[in-house]
């Protein structure tokens, strides 16, 4: 892992995955949020909770932390582990944040 300090609202996406928090995983998120999960897209902190009861907590997801990079001012590629009832694997997740909220999540 690098030295670079996770941002605030990426530390709560994944303890807030791994508490099955749903309501502070949603608020991690700006109100016109984007996620785009292998080419299928969400748009805002509606398509964002239902992507997490279907994708997310609601498959009791859990993620390890592997490594943080910035890549931009406001990017960050984060490797997490996933397990759970879901998909389970590693892999990169890129956010980029505004206003200390994640704007865009792209999974690939």
């Amino acid at each position: 892992m690098t030295d670079i300090e996770i941002p605030p609202a990426i530390r709560t996406f994944i303890d807030a995955t791994n508490e099955g928090d749903a309501a502070a995983f949603v608020a991690a998120f700006t109100p016109d949020a984007y996620l785009n999960d292998w080419g299928r897209e969400f748009h805002g902190r509606d398509g964002v909770s239902s992507w997490n009861g279907t994708d997310n907590i609601g498959v009791q997801a859990n993620f390890a932390l592997k490594g943080v990079e910035k890549s931009s001012e406001d990017t960050y590629v984060v490797t997490l582990t996933v397990s759970g009832n879901g998909y389970n694997g590693t892999g990169p997740m890129t956010f980029v944040l505004k206003d200390g909220l994640i704007a865009s999540l792209r999974i690939s």
